[in-house]
């Protein structure tokens, strides 16, 4: 039986508020017909509805079948963890052989594609890792001297790692090599402790060793399917820094554009800026005019090549090109012996084994595990980033977990192999893409490539001009600095640009570890202020329908006298209950200054729309809770709208769906406000209504 009485709001003794109880054994739900709803609606016949036909009760929100706790967890570590179910296609099969066979091919994918390859596949792939490998010697040189290594490692490094991603590797498109943000991480973090000058042999085994701590690190978040980390590091963060470690490197070159012999170690904007001018005297104009001249030409050629795609081998062939040319001229007028600082002789040979180089004891061998596990993000989150890029352009998937497993695997072997830090760089990428590569088997032809210039061509390096690395390395890094990317993140999201004006700043003013750890601060900040801070916002009902959305969004909506709609805009949790329980109570308050000041209905209901928290927690329960008496105190009742599965199921474990009644669950705001309405002006106080005579009056 359902007793409705008058009682007084405690904030407006003057108006009577009319509250239900409910006899103990009473289930019933309220129903309301659409022809019966007041002109309060919004002038709505379909505003009011909240049957099913026929006069039927609207159907109470179920609460779902609570399943077994091992069986929750189990579906939520799987999606967590394997949400694209890797081993489907390895479950799937029959017989030990068959699923052997299914599991080679999904950690070696080469085996799927190799069968299949045809001539006309291999001759695209042919001219793809030519193409690359005339790209990849000279800037392996280059990157290798930003490191502070021997220039032969650029090569090394050139030569093993692709063999591996090729076979373990699940993009088309990425082409592996060195790196410039990864060679100038290297660099400043082994040279701040280790001189490579001074003591040249521990420092290369350092470099090796970090590269051997990177490759474990990057294997293990995928085997582990811990990929979602790399996430944290959001689009915007990562323009800021590779923007910060582009100008850095960019700096970092003014030391051989300019010819000089001593430069600082440190590589924040100051450092560099004091270093150059205090050393005017020591300039080379010769230095000066190579470097300005071969820069001239690589942008030259790459803005051509931009202008006209089909001529993209123009600006690939370039930093070869200057190479060249750059060592003839030297060659023919003793350049050398004036200032020109040249690479010197380069050992001929493969890659020697560097396996028992690796440095495992202290007091170095915390600097190589923090070198390589900040190095190995970076070098992973790039790679990860530039072969989705490419395979969205192709429109093929690459798995992100399997692609750790390759680029962790190959510098694993790399770092037994004399080689140091590899990735797949955007740059060669998208030279290998634009080739025309169709398989991973371009990385081959490059390597192969590679190894013929270590057998028989290093000599030919011998005057290649440390002015032209510079230039290359400097053309290649303008192109990472995206002005673009920042004014869009200006225009679309002033919070955005400040995380990549914050990762900007902090590597140009303070060090290359400093912008990650700016860039990573700022973008989990921005995640736990969303959490701890939720939007919640009023809705009104859009006139001549029964949808209730944002009122600062659709001007014409309108509130519904006595009833007052909130929507929270994200999952209820310990950070963010507390303020969510006085958001709500500030909402009231403000909603009763406003009917106060027009002598309107003041607040009687408040309907929380549910629909967008997708998961509670007991501070979100207990919350709820404090919230229902403190509106029992004030003549309130509450109401929730659309809740899920997960929502009711906590509700009714933690009670508070006993407390609040489950008759006061609907479905759809729509429902839950006309059920409200109808109560306000269908009942009078002190009224008496029983299920029978509710029956008949709707």
């Amino acid at each position: 039986m359902y007793i409705y009485t008058s009682v007084a709001r405690a904030d407006h003794p003057e108006q009577a508020q009319v509250v239900k109880t409910i006899s103990k054994h009473s289930t019933h739900t309220h129903a309301v017909r659409a022809s019966e709803q007041p002109a309060a609606m919004g002038g709505s016949a379909a505003a009011g509805k909240s049957v099913n036909g026929g006069g039927r009760a609207a159907p109470r929100v179920p609460v779902p079948e609570a399943r077994p706790f091992l069986d929750t967890f189990r579906a939520n570590l799987k999606e967590t963890f394997f949400p694209d179910d890797p081993f489907r296609a390895v479950v799937r099969e029959r017989g030990f052989g068959r699923r052997a066979a299914a599991a080679l091919r999904y950690f070696f994918p080469f085996l799927e594609w190799a069968p299949a390859y045809r001539l006309g596949t291999f001759k695209s792939d042919l001219i793809a890792g030519i193409t690359i490998a005339s790209l990849a010697i000279p800037q392996g040189i280059s990157y290798a001297k930003l490191a502070n290594l021997p220039p032969i490692l650029g090569l090394y490094s050139s030569f093993v790692p692709p063999l591996v991603y090729a076979m373990m590797g699940s993009s088309k498109d990425l082409a592996v090599g060195t790196v410039a943000v990864a060679s100038l991480l290297i660099g400043s973090m082994l040279g701040a402790e280790v001189s490579a000058t001074e003591n040249p042999a521990l420092y290369l085994h350092l470099a090796f060793t970090a590269t051997f701590f990177a490759g474990v690190i990057q294997a293990s978040l995928g085997i582990l399917r811990l990929g979602f980390i790399v996430d944290f590091l959001s689009h915007a963060a990562i323009v800021g820094f590779m923007g910060g470690a582009a100008t850095v490197v960019c700096l970092q070159q003014l030391k051989g554009m300019l010819g000089l012999e001593h430069f600082t170690t440190s590589t924040d904007l100051v450092s560099v800026m004091r270093s150059v001018f205090s050393q005017t005297h020591q300039w080379r104009w010769e230095s000066v005019v190579l470097g300005c001249g071969f820069l001239f030409f690589l942008l030259v050629t790459r803005f051509f090549s931009k202008r006209q795609p089909r001529f993209f081998w123009v600006s690939a062939a370039a930093p070869l090109t200057s190479v060249i040319l750059g060592s003839l001229l030297v060659y023919f007028t003793h350049a050398e012996n004036h200032g020109v600082q040249i690479i010197g002789n380069l050992k001929k040979g493969l890659n020697p084994i560097s396996v028992t180089n690796l440095q495992f004891t202290p007091p170095y061998m915390m600097l190589a595990l923090k070198t390589g596990l900040i190095t190995g993000v970076i070098a992973l989150a790039e790679g990860i980033a530039v072969g989705r890029s490419f395979a969205m352009f192709k429109n093929y998937h690459i798995d992100g977990n399997k692609e750790m497993i390759a680029i962790g695997t190959m510098n694993i072997l790399g770092s037994f192999t004399s080689c140091y830090l590899t990735t797949g760089p955007f740059s060669r990428s998208a030279v290998n893409y634009n080739a025309g590569c169709k398989t991973a088997m371009s990385n081959v032809i490059m390597s192969l490539a590679v190894m013929v210039t270590l057998l028989f061509l290093t000599p030919l390096f011998h005057y290649t001009p440390l002015v032209v690395l510079s230039a290359i390395i400097m053309s290649a890094m303008l192109g990472l600095i995206d002005f673009p990317a920042a004014v869009h993140l200006w225009h679309v999201d002033k919070v955005d640009f400040c995380v990549c004006a914050g990762a900007y700043l902090g590597v140009v003013f303070g060090s290359v570890e400093m912008g990650l750890v700016v860039a990573v601060a700022i973008s989990v900040l921005r995640v736990l202020l969303f959490v701890a801070r939720p939007r919640t916002t009023v809705l009104g009902n859009v006139p001549d329908t029964n949808i209730y959305r944002r009122m600062d969004q659709y001007t014409t909506a309108r509130t519904v006298p006595g009833v007052l709609v909130l929507r929270v805009d994200s999952p209820i949790y310990f950070a963010n209950s507390g303020y969510l329980r006085e958001r709500f109570t500030r909402w009231i308050d403000e909603d009763d200054e406003r009917t106060s000041a027009k002598g309107e209905t003041g607040v009687q209901y408040v309907v929380l729309d549910m629909g967008a928290v997708g998961s509670i927690d007991t501070s979100g329960t207990s919350m709820l809770e404090e919230l229902k008496k403190t509106l029992d105190r004030r003549g309130i009742q509450i109401v929730l709208a659309n809740p899920g599965s997960e929502i009711m199921k906590k509700l009714e474990s933690s009670k508070v769906l006993e407390l609040i009644g489950h008759e006061w669950i609907f479905p759809t705001v729509g429902e839950a406000v006309a059920e409200c309405d109808f109560v306000l002006h269908s009942h009078k106080p002190g009224m008496v209504v029983d299920s029978a005579s509710h029956e008949n009056m709707v």
